[in-house]
This record gives C-alpha cells, structure tokens and sequence, in this order.
C-alpha cells in the first residue's frame, strides 16, 4: 500500500517549460501528476504534468533497489500527485530533449480510481460524462489549450480597452428589476424583498459613462432561458463595453479592432496551442462586413418565402445568404430592441411582406434602430447599439414596452444631470471561443457550465 506524504520541506525548483538542455547534469524538484506510464518491464516512462506541459520521467528497476521509486511509480494510478527529485539529462528522442532520472519520490496525492477518459486526446466519452468529474476533465490536452487561449483573450481584452482610455468597472449583479425587461429572469430572495440575478449590466454601465466616459466590465451575466441548444448558457461571461460621446458606428469600429486585436495577440501568444488544435486564424480585413436588416430579409425571401419583414432571422438559415466569417447585421426593427436603444426614424426602404405588427402608416414606413449584432457565420457574438439619453424619449419607449417606469426611479433619475450621448456592446467570451476555435458545444468554452438542466458541479 502506498502512503501519501505531506508537502514538507519540499518545494518545486522548476516547471516542465523551464526544465531544457541548459540543466542537464543538474538535480531539479518537479511537482506535479501522472498523466501517462509506459511500462517496459524493467523500464517506466512517466509524463509528469504541470500547468506548461509534460516532463518525462525515466525509472530503471535494477537502478532503484534502495529507494524503490521504480516500485512506487509502478503502482501509483494516472492523475496521482508527485514530487520528483532528480536528475536532468539529455535524451533527443524525448519531447524536451531532456528526460529526469528519480533520485527521491514524495507521493503527494494517490489517485484511487481509473479516470473514465484519457487525458492526452480528444475524448470520446459523452460530456455529460466529464462534467460530472469537471476538474479531471479540464486535465486534457484539448481542454487546457482552450483555456490557455481563453486566458489570452481575457488579458487582450483589458491591454486593448485600456489603451483606448477605458477603465475597468464592476456592477451589482443583483438587481431589483429585469434590465431588459424580459421573463428570462432567475428570482432570488434578497432579505425580506425579491430580487433578480443581473441579465446584463446595460443600465449601470450607462449610468457610469456620466462618469468616467469609457467604461467596460467583464462578468458573468444570467439568463433563465429554457434551451438546450449547443450555444446557450444560463450563466455567461459577458465582456460589456460602453463609450460617452460616440454613436453605434463608432462601437462597431470599436469592436471590429477589439477583435483584430484579440486575434493578432492569441497568434503571438499562442502559437502552441493553435497547433495542437489544428486551428489557423485567417488575417482579418476591417472593418467587418455590415449587412442592414432589411438587405438580408429581402435576400433571405427569394428561397424563405415564409420569412417577412419584422421576424427574427433563424441563424440556421443565415449561411445561405452569407457564409463563414464575421459580420454586422445592422439597423434592426426597433420594435425588437430593449427599451433603451436609440431610434433611427423612419426607414424609406421598400419593404416587401411587411409583418402587419412593424408597419406605422399606410407606405408601409417602418421604425428601425441604431442596432447591430456581431455574427460569426450563423454564431451570434455580440449586440450592441446607440442608447437613448433623453429621458423623455426613453419613458415613452418604456410605456410602449408595457414597462413601469417607477420600477427604473433609480435609473431615469440620472437623466435629470445631463447624461451624455453614449453606445455601446455585449460580446459573449463563449461565443467568442466557440467561434475562434471551432468548439461545437459551449460548454467546453466554460469551467462549469450551468444550463437549464445542470446546477452542479
């Protein structure tokens, strides 16, 4: 029986990354777990992983009588916790060019069970299966260069946001009322009142721009939605983004270097871990495409005769008239837009097949917004559009929405000070990776996802 051990005096002098050619002849302490054993008989090869990669590990039985590290590593499980002290030196076929030679074990963690999948590939078990055992699953190769690109994006988000004068801000994500004032809600008790999980922080970070002008937040939002879809999550990461003094076409260009930007540093960053996804992220052209509601109904209506103006567009149905890539789809109905999104008038557009609902006059004039969403192929990324900042206007939109302005005191209160003009965006990080790296379910762009039929673990 193998006894695991405290950590001790021990403590780790370098990472897998760190361990090369330069230190061969040296004694190194490695920290970290089995991921695979070959067994050779009078022979073990052991890759021990930490968070940058593998280190190979060489036991040779007739070489260990005395400390009975060969026996040990023999029976230890994948996944179990070691340290190894020992030393390093040059062998070409291994995938550093450096192998380790055990000098002393300490058994740290003992793995009891056989893990149901493997970590070195991409794995064929059910991922309702791994998520189950979440933490193992995040051990696979495929997994960690997800998040290390994940990870990037995040970093370039704030260098890129920063650099153009915004600053980071947090808002509540309980909240009294629904922000947009949809049924997606998920109620909780907050003291003696009913409150709300935060759909989004759209009415904060308007409020903000009065501020500090630029302002963007990257937290988890949540949406009650019953789907169970491969892009749908109850709790997301949300990058939001708002800007004082700007209108939707100056998001977009906003958005459209935020992503350029985002790709230029995971290829800098990440050339690794592109390789082991056999993903190769094509040169951007920007700005992106910038398609009008109305261009691609009528486009859409030559073989969907169903589909009539003022319908939301099925993004099963968008690859027939666009295809892969990013691309704006503009200037949407303002009937389907959220109380706050600023009007663009009266479009002349000829509208062909008018959903009766969307129609203002007898010309078949119809009211679009300031709007966009960011589409990757039929894969919506993002929405955004220019806000309202008069307070009038918005409490007219609010009544037409069948809202109760006194449950937004707090927020049209400010619209007495002056708030200034301001748009701006929501991109989903999910998304995001889904699109960029080609993930079919969204619960691998997550830790631990919650949807409608997940709350654990």
């Amino acid at each position: 029986m193998i006894t695991e051990q405290d950590l001790g005096d021990w403590r780790r002098t370098h990472y897998s990354s760190q361990v090369n050619d330069s230190q061969i002849g040296q004694l190194t302490v490695l920290m970290g777990w089995i991921s695979s054993k070959r067994d050779h008989g009078n022979v073990l090869f052991i890759q021990l992983r930490d968070r940058f990669g593998d280190t190979q590990i060489v036991a040779k039985k007739e070489k260990d009588l005395e400390n009975n590290i060969f026996e040990v590593l023999k029976n230890l499980k994948e996944h179990s916790s070691i340290g190894i002290k020992g030393k390093v030196v040059g062998q070409k076929k291994s995938p550093n060019g450096v192998e380790v030679i055990p000098h002393e074990i300490k058994v740290l963690s003992v793995s009891t069970k056989s893990a149901p999948f493997l970590t070195q590939s991409v794995s064929t078990i059910g991922i309702d299966t791994r998520l189950e055992l979440r933490a193992l699953d995040l051990r696979r190769n495929y997994l960690q260069n997800v998040f290390r690109i994940r990870f990037t994006i995040l970093k370039s988000v704030r260098e890129f946001l920063t650099k153009n004068y915004f600053i980071e801000v947090n808002t509540p994500k309980m909240i009294s009322t629904a922000t947009e004032g949809g049924a997606a809600l998920f109620p909780i008790f907050y003291y003696d009142k009913e409150a709300f999980l935060a759909q989004s922080p759209q009415l904060y970070k308007e409020q903000l721009t009065m501020a500090f002008e630029n302002v963007f937040e990257i937290a988890p939002i949540f949406r009650a939605e019953p789907s169970r879809t491969n892009r749908h999550l109850s709790e997301a990461i949300s990058i939001d983004v708002e800007k004082a003094f700007v209108n939707y076409y100056d998001i977009m260009d906003l958005l459209d270097e935020l992503i350029s930007y985002i790709i230029l540093r995971i290829k800098d960053e990440n050339p690794n871990e592109l390789k082991n996804l056999e993903i190769e992220l094509s040169e951007l052209k920007i700005p992106f495409p910038r398609y009008t509601y109305s261009e691609l109904i009528d486009k859409l209506q030559k073989n969907h005769k169903y589909i009539r103006w003022g319908d939301d567009i099925s993004p099963k149905i968008l690859k027939d008239v666009i295809g892969d890539g990013f691309y704006y789809i503009v200037d949407w109905p303002l009937s389907t837009k959220p109380f706050y999104v600023k009007s663009k008038g009266n479009s002349d557009i000829a509208i062909s097949k008018p959903n009766p609902s969307f129609v203002t006059s007898e010309n078949n004039s119809i009211m679009v917004s300031e709007s966009f969403d960011l589409m990757y192929g039929p894969l919506e990324l993002s929405s955004g559009s220019t806000r309202i900042n008069n307070k009038s206007v918005l409490l007219d939109n609010m009544k037409k929405k069948g809202l109760n302005p006194a449950a937004f005191d707090y927020h049209l209160r400010i619209f007495d000070y002056g708030i200034p003009p301001h748009a701006g965006f929501g991109l989903g990080l999910e998304r995001l990776l889904m699109a960029l790296l080609k993930i079919e379910n969204i619960r691998d762009a997550t830790f631990y996802p919650r949807d409608i039929d997940r709350l654990t673990p």
